[in-house]
């Protein structure tokens, strides 16, 4: 058995032509294999039809699983504006795609559905990918069974519309749920990271409802924020401070004093914090802040971890989500954080990925874990022979 993979990278005007084009650059490193499993990272610029046929186009009904992002990132670095598909190609591993639409907050219906699909053979690795805005996947997340192999992230897109999508096979949308399962000669390693960290500032969640964080030591959270870095609160709800706020996320105090990190997605007008994960009244929180060289190194620890987690298996492909507040920190050195990837990865393991709103984790005795501010990679690998 022969597991080879490759990427294929384009940045047109139009949609349809850059995931042609994409599809077309991959399929040429693969040479004659034809590819049985496909990672669509794309721009939310593209309109995500033309994406699809693009693809479909030339690889017909492979199965396809996507997100859109603000930026893709490859063995090249960054790629604004673009179309990244990366494809498998193995003659003993397959690949079923599956689309679950109109997955919304609290959509328990949809989150059963999805929990009833890997409550078979939940020890598969899975691929997930969920809408950035609105879906909550900390709740899908609690009611799957411990050890699944849920692997994933949110999508993102423009951040003042709110606008994201995913895509499944050869369907597409907002508000969905995208999920594949691998099955046959294959392994994968995860490993996470992120370079945030607490740096004394403390309060407590006073008043919150749902996804949405109002005060913090009973003012609004603006307010607090104002105090720490000297911006008028007023100001935290207008572009660009309403969004940069992701780089300033709470570390919430666990049972056993660890910390959660939950970052907003934006300043609302009221000066509270919108997030993508629901956070409790009473809640201890740390206010968070990263580094260069915080996240370069745990970049480099997540891949190691994958890596190590192969059991030996040659790395083929690694797929990179890190959240937005990466792209955001990496603004002055676009690229810096694949690149300490691709340099544990080797030069030879070429990289798909992009900037999402949340990563999924799985964990070996408990349910996936819903992450913010973490790099994920995970990286596929050809087993050795027996």
């Amino acid at each position: 058995m022969t597991l080879l993979a490759a990427v294929g990278q384009a940045r047109t005007l139009d949609g349809r032509e850059a995931g042609l084009q994409a599809t077309h650059h991959a399929l040429n490193k693969l040479g004659s294999l034809a590819p049985v499993f496909g990672i669509v990272i794309s721009s939310y610029q593209y309109d995500a039809q033309g994406v699809v046929n693009g693809i479909a186009s030339l690889i017909g009904d492979t199965p396809v699983i996507g997100i859109s992002t603000p930026a893709g990132l490859t063995s090249e670095g960054l790629q604004p504006h673009s179309v990244i598909l990366g494809l498998i190609a193995a003659t003993d591993v397959r690949a079923e795609v599956t689309w679950l639409p109109g997955y919304t907050q609290g959509s328990r219906e949809v989150s059963q559905q999805l929990a009833d699909l890997l409550k078979r053979n939940p020890e598969k690795p899975s691929l997930l990918f969920a809408d950035g805005f609105n879906a909550d996947a900390e709740q899908f997340c609690s009611g799957l069974l411990a050890g699944t192999n849920l692997i994933g992230a949110l999508s993102s897109g423009d951040m003042n519309a709110g606008n994201a999508y995913q895509i499944g096979g050869a369907q597409f949308g907002a508000g969905g749920l995208a999920l594949a399962r691998l099955e046959g000669n294959l392994r994968v390693g995860v490993g996470s990271g992120s370079g945030w960290q607490p740096v004394g500032s403390h309060f407590r969640v006073t008043r919150s409802r749902g996804f949405w964080v109002r005060t913090l030591d009973g003012r609004p959270a603006s307010e607090t924020y104002a105090r720490l870095f000297g911006y008028p609160a007023r100001e935290w709800a207008f572009p660009p401070l309403n969004h940069l706020a992701r780089l300033y996320p709470l570390g919430l105090e666990q049972m056993d004093k660890s910390l959660l990190l939950r970052s907003p997605l934006r300043v609302e007008a009221d000066g509270s914090f919108r997030m993508n994960a629901a956070v409790s009244d009473g809640t201890e929180a740390y206010l968070l802040v990263g580094s260069l060289t915080a996240c370069q190194q745990a970049a480099t620890a997540a891949t190691e971890q994958a890596l190590a987690a192969l059991d030996g298996a040659r790395p083929v492909l690694a797929l990179v989500l890190a959240d937005i507040a990466w792209q955001m920190l990496f603004e002055a050195q676009q690229g810096a954080d694949v690149a300490a990837v691709q340099a544990a990865l080797g030069a030879d393991v070429p990289v798909v990925g992009g900037y999402t709103l949340g990563q999924i984790l799985p964990r070996a005795d408990t349910p996936p874990q819903f992450l913010n501010q973490h790099m994920l990679v995970v990286v596929f690998g050809e087993p050795k022979e027996k």
